[in-house]
């Protein structure tokens, strides 16, 4: 990627998270720079994703592909007993 290939994007952060962040790119012998795009390229990924399951999610009750509450309620309940019940399908 060149230079004219990106753009500068400027954010005041607190000063304890721009002091870890330079022990990070020190320990990792990495520039600001380059840590700042992985922790935004991470959270842009991870926001995607959620954007996708939402999506399948509002999907699936559209379509009627649920489980009934109170039968997951009660499976979690009983995790911790000696006898667990099958997870719900």
């Amino acid at each position: 990627m060149s230079k004219t290939d990106t753009r500068v994007l400027t954010a005041h952060v607190p000063v304890p998270l721009a002091d870890q962040v330079d022990r990070l790119a020190g320990k990792l012998e990495r520039s600001r720079a380059w840590i700042m795009k992985q922790a935004l390229s991470s959270w842009v990924a991870q926001e995607e994703e959620r954007d996708r399951l939402t999506r399948e999610a509002m999907a699936d009750v559209k379509a009627n592909r649920v489980t009934d509450h109170q039968a997951v309620q009660a499976w979690a309940e009983s995790l911790d007993s000696d006898n667990p019940l099958p997870a719900p399908r």
